[in-house]
């Protein structure tokens, strides 16, 4: 039997060996740190038997998917000390996720967060236990009694609601078992100390609102304390930087139960907003693009005829006018369609560039609303690009370069995905190898790296995705190109070509920043509020030293505006120090003080968020400084100590 590893050597043994044996075959120290291996592709335990020839990855930790291992073997540790401790509640399901794990939960009685505690210390115990974790199938009417048998509703209905002959896998850890595919660490032993529960809130059963509501316990786990304790440290971050708490403070939008999921800009928001649209418009002129608008509300037959009614309905707001369906658009897609569509197009408009700025809505569920980061209605910088088969490498460079070049400018590193086609796509398996490769094609040449996302593409095409890195750590993905042989196809688009015959144009749907709110949201919480100068509501704060120097104030604020720097004018007669703290706590980049050697020599005292006091200007120097750094849209340094 040959055993092909990662390095493309080959191990090769004569009788069955498991996963564990023959990582324990390669070195004592891999055999200690696995946590599952990858047989052909596919993630298994490292109990699991080899006995044909096959291609093995030990993964340990430090891989995603053996972290992911970890940290569901600890779901289950938890699942277990909650069982011990509250022997009523009854378990849902308790995935590992991206930043951890969590187990959705029926308590008999509710629990607090001071509960966690007695929790963790319960995993503790169950931990140096080291029960060994075990597997095993059962038919499944055995295994539907086996559950009712230890009274696990919700464990009962997805057993009945898996396929007929679908094999059962459970696994055991002591007096617990739970239904799981696995796979799973060896023994409880092996999710070590390094895990923390975090949070507590509350989830519909299979996240529909018309069921129970259970309490979601989220915790996370690492292979190493030190790689706990720097989430953590990135987490307590996080909540300073919350956009939802510097948004109300900072007076930049608000929520209300009027209208939950839909943002209320407030001034100072708009002007953010407005800056950043203002800064889209300009990028885009410069790369060739045009600017169009299509409706809200569109008829059904057009979101059929796109495919978004089959595909997509669930997520969309539907009203009746003049007796016909219609539905307020989830996409600008269709839309775009229409306009390209509109007049006759020749092999010499390509590429057509159309850019939109369209407000859309999706019905997203009451319990996944978050700020501004998941909202039911947004401003998506959409646009479309129409183009020969010859175009399509150089179109899609141009996008990748113009995200890259938005990405920079805010400071963000980032890195991009692959992904590929789903299962309910549309369209022929030539379209979708010819549109893969032309972004493979277009990566490769841009000397971009990316990872390969199987299976999660748009149901009309493949897609590149741009995963930003905040100034915490944290990614999210924003950027997106997908390339789309399929929509053309359904509304019958065309161009004459140079040959004088009808052709199809291929088109790509591509955003930059995404949706402008959740961008908004995101800046927030990378810049913790105190934006650069370019992008701040309110760029200076004059500040008088008494009410005496008033009309001086208000001169130095008038020549601000005429310049058309955003500034306000601080009238209230509190003593300067607490003019400045407020200032402060606004983060205001710039505040001038001026006093009575201000009016008297036309100067102001420059104190800045970056520097702190950095002395006495002339307004006409002050002002230069300022329209230059803000033309530049330069991101200066912090260097004062806090």
């Amino acid at each position: 039997m040959r055993i092909t590893l990662k390095d493309g050597s080959v191990k090769e043994y004569t009788q069955p060996v498991s996963i564990l044996e023959v990582a324990r075959d390669l070195s004592e120290g891999l055999g200690r740190m696995a946590c599952v291996g990858e047989v052909d592709g596919e993630v298994a335990d490292l109990r699991t038997i080899l006995d044909k020839d096959c291609t093995l990855n030990i993964l340990t930790a430090k891989d995603e998917k053996g972290l992911a291992a970890l940290r569901h073997s600890a779901s289950h540790v938890m699942a277990q000390a909650i069982k011990r401790l509250y022997p009523e509640a009854k378990l849902a399901i308790g995935p590992s996720i991206a930043d951890g794990f969590y187990y959705d939960i029926d308590f008999a009685e509710p629990i607090v967060a001071e509960d966690m505690e007695k929790i963790e210390a319960e995993m503790k115990k169950i931990i140096k236990e080291a029960l060994p974790i075990e597997r095993f199938t059962l038919p499944r009417e055995e295994a539907i009694a086996f559950m009712k048998e230890k009274a696990e509703p919700y464990k009962v209905e997805l057993i009945e609601d898996l396929p007929e002959g679908e094999e059962i896998s459970f696994y055991k850890q002591g007096e617990f078992t739970d239904l799981c595919a696995g796979p799973h660490l060896m023994s409880t032993k092996d999710v070590g100390k390094a895990y923390k529960l975090t949070s507590i809130a509350g989830a519909y059963w299979r996240g529909d609102e018309h069921n129970k509501m259970l309490t979601r316990l989220y915790a996370t786990a690492f292979s190493k304390k030190e790689e706990l304790e720097a989430y953590l440290t990135m987490m307590e971050e996080a909540k300073k930087r919350d956009h939802r708490k510097l948004g109300r403070e900072l007076g930049l939008f608000m929520m209300h139960e009027a209208g939950p999921g839909f943002p209320f800009f407030l001034p100072k928001g708009m002007v953010l907003k407005n800056t950043l649209l203002e800064y889209w418009r300009e990028i885009h002129k410069k790369a060739g693009y045009v600017e169009i608008a299509t409706p809200i509300i569109l008829n059904r037959s057009l979101w059929e005829n796109s495919g978004h009614w089959d595909h997509y309905k669930n997520n969309m707001y539907t009203t009746v006018i003049d007796e016909q369906d219609f539905a307020v658009k989830p996409m600008n897609c269709p839309g775009g369609m229409l306009v390209y569509a509109s007049e006759p197009r020749s092999y010499r408009d390509l590429p057509l560039r159309a850019g939109e700025l369209g407000l859309v809505h999706r019905h997203e569920k009451s319990g996944q609303l978050h700020g501004l980061m998941r909202v039911r209605c947004f401003t998506q910088d959409d646009a479309h690009i129409f183009m020969m088969p010859e175009q399509i490498k150089e179109e899609i460079m141009g996008v990748a370069r113009l995200i890259d070049s938005v990405y920079k400018l805010f400071g963000f590193q980032y890195h991009v995905e692959l992904s590929t086609r789903p299962e309910d796509s549309m369209g022929s398996d030539e379209d979708w190898e010819m549109a893969t490769e032309g972004l493979r094609g277009a990566l490769s040449e841009l000397g971009l790296d990316y990872v390969v996302n199987e299976g999660d593409g748009a149901f009309y095409g493949p897609k590149i995705d741009f995963h930003l890195v905040d100034a915490i750590g944290r990614t999210w993905q924003c950027g997106t190109i997908q390339l789309d042989f399929q929509m053309p196809q359904r509304f019958d688009l065309e161009y004459i070509g140079a040959d004088g015959e009808k052709h199809r144009p291929i088109m790509i749907h591509r955003v930059a920043f995404g949706s402008i709110e959740r961008f908004i949201g995101i800046l927030i919480e990378h810049f913790a509020g105190a934006f650069p100068t370019w992008l701040a509501p309110v760029q200076v704060k004059v500040l008088p030293i008494s009410d005496k120097f008033m009309d001086y104030a208000k001169q130095v604020t008038e020549k601000l505006e005429e310049a058309g720097i955003r500034t306000e004018l601080d009238m209230r007669s509190e003593k300067i120090g607490y003019k400045i703290r407020e200032a402060q706590m606004q983060k205001i980049p710039y505040m001038l003080v001026v006093g009575q050697k201000e009016e008297e020599e036309g100067l102001v005292a420059v104190r800045s968020r970056f520097l702190g006091d950095e002395g006495q200007k002339t307004l006409e120097e002050f002002i230069v400084a300022i329209k230059d750094e803000i033309a530049k849209k330069e991101i200066r340094e912090v260097q004062i100590k806090k």
